[in-house]
């Protein structure tokens, strides 16, 4: 049975979607940007500052679903500059030390409010 996830701890979604979706033993959690859960605003900084708010924003979601950060299956993550790819990857192995998930990452033109990242992860439970 699908079951909706939410939490206050993560940004309400900007459009017509969940935060994440349980189905079975697993969680598809939407694109996840920069933005600050208390002020719904993009957070302030670089491609670090920008991929941190992100990781843990999927943190609180995956908390909220019962799962964490260790159960991430597949990551998909989207930069609007691949020169960023090096200060991406630089916070998001602090997240993801020991046995890291599947990971496809691709520069796209734009994103949502003009954010520098986006991920979306598929995780157990």
């Amino acid at each position: 049975m699908k079951e909706i996830i939410y939490t206050e701890k993560a940004p309400r979604p900007i459009g017509p979607y969940s935060q994440a979706v349980k189905m079975g033993n697993l969680i598809f959690i939407s694109g996840q940007i920069p933005l600050d859960p208390k002020s719904n605003n993009v957070v302030n900084g670089g491609i670090k500052e920008q991929t941190a708010q992100v990781l843990e924003n999927i943190k609180a979601i995956l908390e909220a679903a019962g799962s964490g950060l260790d159960k991430v299956l597949m990551s998909f993550v989207y930069l609007k500059n691949m020169n960023d790819f090096q200060g991406f990857n630089e916070v998001y192995s602090m997240y993801f030390k020991d046995n890291p998930p599947a990971r496809v990452t691709v520069e796209v033109s734009k994103l949502p409010k003009d954010v520098l990242i986006e991920i979306a992860v598929v995780a157990g439970i």
